[in-house]
């Protein structure tokens, strides 16, 4: 049998804070929840993806303080350069944005970062060879 990911499990300093960016920010929302590790567990997910991949969030970490040149991060395809501008708009206002939208060659595509509330950062791309629009690009 082939492994398949099926998720990330991360530990945060702020539970609910979380839950709101990625409520917000990725559309994604809470369709478990559990108590454990002194306060509660939650699986979020995209809609209808709950069964695919999902980000098991606890309480109890700390900020990821992670250096200007550490580009580890989680990833999302947006539908349109438009949305990318959209979602860096919104995060400049509450000072989360990270990355300036901005163009690279293929396969990276048009992007912005953003910064979740534990000190993860979240790419938003269109353009890329995954998720919506893939389709218009060519194969990789």
């Amino acid at each position: 049998m082939r492994p398949t990911l099926t998720h990330l499990a991360l530990h945060v300093p702020d539970l609910d804070a979380c839950i709101a960016f990625y409520e917000q920010f990725c559309g994604m929302h809470v369709f478990h929840e559990r108590a454990g590790k002194g306060s509660r567990i939650v699986w979020m997910a995209e809609p209808g993806k709950e069964r695919e991949f999902i980000f098991v969030i606890m309480p109890g970490g700390q900020d990821r303080a992670l250096a200007d040149n550490d580009y580890s991060h989680f990833g999302f395809a947006l539908a349109s350069r438009a949305e990318v501008d959209a979602l860096a708009d919104r995060a400049r206002q509450v000072g989360c944005l990270i990355w300036e939208p901005r163009d690279e060659p293929y396969p990276v595509g048009y992007y912005c970062g953003v910064r979740d509330p534990a000190g993860h950062y979240v790419e938003f791309s269109y353009g890329q060879p995954l998720g919506p629009g893939a389709e218009e690009m060519p194969a990789p």
